[in-house]
C-alpha cells in the first residue's frame, strides 16, 4: 500500500469515526486484508497528516484516547452557532473543585473543604461523575473510610489533553485564581469541535470551550443551603 493511500484511510476513518482512535483501533481497519502497514508506517502516515493539516481550519491532535481530528479553537464561535442548545453553566466552585481535583488527586471531599474553607455540595460531585471527569479511585484509611476522587481519560480528552502532565505545573502558577485561568484557558470561547458527532451529543459533551463559570462563588453550595433551610422550617411547622 502506497504512503499517500494510507494517509488517506487513516483521514477517513478519522472522520467517520466521531472518536478519538488508537494506533490500534486504526491496525483494525486492515484485519483481514493481507496489506496491514507497520505500526511505524502508521505513525509516519499521522505524522504526514499533522502537516497537511496545518494552517487549515481543522487541526489533528492527540489525545489520551487517541487521535482526532477536529476544528481549531479559533473557528469554533461560529461552530457553536450550529447548535440551538447552550452549553451549560458551572459555577465557579465547581470549577475551583474540579481544579483541585486534577492537581491534587488522588484527593478525598473533606481535603477538598480544608482546601477551599467551606464545604462542597453533593451536587457538584454529582455533576463531575455524571459528565465523567472524576471517578472515584479509592478510599482513605481512616475512620469513615472516606471516598477518593481523581480525574478520568475523559476529562483528558474534553479538556484537549494527552495526559495529567501537560496541565501547567503548580510551580509556574501563583494562586487557585491563575490556576483556573491557565488549566481552563479557553472557557471564555467555545471549544474545538470534534467532527462527526451529532448535535445532541454535543450538547451533552461538550469540551473546555463551552465551560462558563458564575461569577458568584459558591453558588451551587447556597441554592442547596438554602434548600435545606426551607426543608427545615416546613418540618418544624
Amino acid at each position: 500500500m502506497s504512503a499517500g493511500n494510507l494517509k488517506h484511510i487513516i483521514e477517513a476513518a478519522l472522520l467517520a469515526a466521531g472518536r478519538p482512535l488508537r494506533v490500534d483501533d486504526i491496525l483494525q481497519l486492515f484485519e483481514g486484508t493481507g496489506d496491514a502497514p507497520e505500526i511505524s508506517e502508521l505513525r509516519d502516515a499521522l505524522a504526514q497528516l499533522s502537516q497537511d493539516w496545518n494552517g487549515r481550519a481543522l487541526e489533528l491532535v492527540e489525545v489520551s484516547n487517541g487521535f482526532r481530528l477536529q476544528v481549531r479553537k479559533e473557528f469554533s464561535i461560529w461552530m457553536g452557532r450550529l447548535w440551538a442548545e447552550r452549553p451549560p453553566k458551572y459555577s465557579r466552585a465547581l470549577m475551583e473543585t474540579l481544579a483541585l481535583i486534577a492537581y491534587r488527586q488522588p484527593i478525598s471531599r473533606g481535603e477538598i473543604e480544608d482546601v477551599r474553607g467551606v464545604s462542597v455540595s453533593p451536587n457538584i460531585i454529582r455533576t463531575l461523575l455524571e459528565r465523567e471527569w472524576i471517578r472515584v479511585v479509592g478510599h482513605r484509611d481512616v475512620p469513615g473510610r472516606p471516598e477518593l476522587f481523581g480525574t478520568t481519560k475523559l476529562f483528558l480528552d474534553d479538556f484537549g489533553l494527552k495526559a495529567l502532565d501537560e496541565m501547567p505545573t503548580l510551580a509556574e502558577i501563583r494562586d487557585l485564581d491563575r490556576t483556573m485561568e491557565d488549566l481552563f484557558s479557553d472557557v471564555s470561547g467555545p471549544a474545538p469541535v470534534a467532527l462527526a458527532v451529532d448535535a445532541s451529543t454535543s450538547a451533552e459533551m461538550p469540551g473546555i470551550g463551552a465551560l462558563k463559570t458564575d461569577d458568584t462563588d459558591g453558588e451551587v453550595e447556597d441554592e442547596v443551603e438554602q434548600e435545606s433551610v426551607s426543608k427545615a422550617e416546613e418540618a418544624s411547622d
